[in-house]
Order: C-alpha cells, then sequence, then structure tokens
C-alpha cells in the first residue's frame, strides 16, 4: 500500500517531467485542450471519468472545473503519467483482458483485488445497476458483451468495458474489464489497475449507499 509521501514524491516528479514539455503539444497528443486568458495565464483541460479537469501551467495544479476543489492525490499521479506518456494514439477498438497488457501478469493479484473481483461481488447478482450507475455518473454506453455490459471513456484515449455475466443454478455471477489494445502506449500495467480501481469504487459507494 503506498503511503501518502510517496504519492507526493510521484507527483513532485512527475510535474517536473511534464514541466519542461510543451503545454499544446501534450494537449494535443493527451486529447485535451489548451487555452490562454488574458491576464496571461495558461492551463489545459482534460476529461477524466466524466468530469472536466483544470490543470494550470506551469504550477501544474489539479482542480474540478465545477467548483475548482482539488483533485486527489493519487488521481494527480495517475493524471500525471498520462500526460507524459500520451502521445498521438488512434484507438483502436480491439478490446483486450488485462493480463495481455506488457507487464499485466505481474500486477495482474493487484488487479483482479482493485477492481474485478469487487466488481463482481458488488454487482454480479444486478448487473442492471452497474449501468445505471456508470450511464449516470460516467456517461457510460451500452454494448452487446456478456449479459450486460458497458463501456466507459476513462480518458480521452482509453475507453474501459465493464462487463458482467448473471450466473445461473449451476454458475457464479462473472465478470470481467477489459481495454483497447493502445491502452499501453499511454499508461503503465501498474497505472491501469490504478485505473481500474478508480472506476469500481466509487460505483461501489454509491450502490452501498455510501
Amino acid at each position: 500500500m503506498a503511503r501518502v509521501d510517496d504519492y507526493i514524491k510521484a507527483v513532485s516528479l512527475g510535474k517536473k517531467e511534464l514541466a519542461g514539455k510543451d503545454p499544446k503539444q501534450i494537449a494535443r497528443r493527451s486529447g485535451g485542450t489548451y487555452g490562454e486568458e488574458t491576464d496571461g495565464k495558461a492551463g489545459l483541460t482534460l476529461i477524466f471519468l466524466n468530469r472536466e479537469i483544470d490543470i494550470s501551467w506551469p504550477e501544474l495544479d489539479f482542480s474540478y472545473s465545477v467548483d475548482g476543489s482539488e483533485v486527489p492525490i493519487q488521481q494527480q499521479v495517475l493524471l500525471l503519467h498520462y500526460l507524459n506518456l500520451a502521445e498521438d494514439v488512434k484507438i483502436s477498438g480491439e478490446w483486450i483482458a488485462y493480463q495481455e497488457v506488457p507487464d499485466g501478469k505481474f500486477y495482474l493479484d493487484a488487479f483482479l483485488r482493485r477492481a474485478k473481483i469487487p466488481m463482481v461481488q458488488g454487482f454480479g447478482s444486478n448487473p442492471e445497476l452497474l449501468v445505471k450507475l456508470t450511464t449516470e455518473v460516467y456517461g457510460a454506453t451500452p454494448m452487446e458483451q456478456g449479459d450486460l455490459a458497458v463501456r466507459i471513456q476513462a480518458l480521452p484515449l482509453i475507453p474501459v468495458s465493464l462487463i458482467l455475466w448473471k450466473g445461473d443454478d449451476e454458475f457464479s455471477p462473472e465478470g470481467t474489464i477489459l481495454f483497447d489494445r493502445t491502452v499501453s502506449r499511454v499508461l503503465s500495467a501498474e497505472d491501469i489497475a490504478w485505473l481500474a480501481g478508480m472506476v469500481i469504487y466509487p460505483l461501489l459507494g454509491m450502490a452501498t449507499g455510501k
């Protein structure tokens, strides 16, 4: 389990790496937008899990556009990694399982614990609730896979597919989380596992009323 100090260090390193790059090019490569205000300040805007995030330049402070509140530090780390790695990627439309991601097998246990197992346990017996919540929160769109499935645009270059099978008298509910084949070009395997957890855990909280 990473400590807060680890996140603070990761944010510092990510900002240092990003600061030397062209913000306009970063915005173009990441699917974000770049803008300059009349007072000379500049910044990037990025949609993350259906929420607009402002990133000041060159300070690289992360805040939600709707109210100016600070983005949680773990998400800042993920977004810095994304902005540093993002390149001109065209989403392929070909879905792959997490273990097909380079180094995915190494982080598979963490991915299962953070995302797949909680998703199946929380929504396997009521997949309709998963569809309802993802539509409301993430603007998800339905897919024709499994018994019920949705597509979430987690980041401009990263679609995520959540798929559930209801199960029956013989088989327990099952599910999977898929990614576009290009995902490893914009996030590491470890970050992809963290991202999957960031998608699932807010939904579980809403499902249980927390």
